[in-house]
């Protein structure tokens, strides 16, 4: 069902601080920057490999990113997987018991298809599928 790892979500208070290191130090490539009215972000995704970092920002206090920073602080957020077929990924994961937080997809970065899948059904870790155009 997953092919690959599609990205890591990584909120961050600071865009502008946060590619200091990742474009600086780190020396990886920026390939997307777009804002997400949506979603309340402004997201950034950097080549890695075959996989993405993505680095989010919230541009409002009630976006879940910016909830996130008030509860746990910058860090780790979610682990997206790539997927071929996302209407089916969740019918499947559905009928096997997994809560899901997007019953049917949005778009996501980059015009991807983008759903979530609850925490307290993946041990604790959020996750996200995404299906690329």
């Amino acid at each position: 069902m997953f092919s690959k790892i599609d990205h890591l979500g990584i909120a961050v208070p600071d865009l502008d601080a946060a590619l200091v290191l990742y474009e600086g130090g780190f020396a990886l490539r920026v390939h997307h920057r777009e804002i997400l009215e949506d979603q309340g972000v402004e997201a950034v995704a950097l080549e890695i490999g075959e996989t993405t970092i993505e680095l989010l920002r919230p541009i409002r206090d009630d976006s879940p990113i910016a909830r996130f920073l008030a509860d746990k602080g910058a860090g780790m957020h979610h682990i997206a997987y790539a997927v071929d077929d996302i209407e089916g990924a969740l019918a499947r994961l559905k009928a096997e018991g997994v809560r899901l937080v997007d019953e049917t997809p949005r778009i996501g970065l980059a015009g991807s298809r983008i759903a979530f899948l609850h925490p307290k059904s993946t041990f604790g870790v959020l996750s996200e599928l995404v299906q690329r155009g």
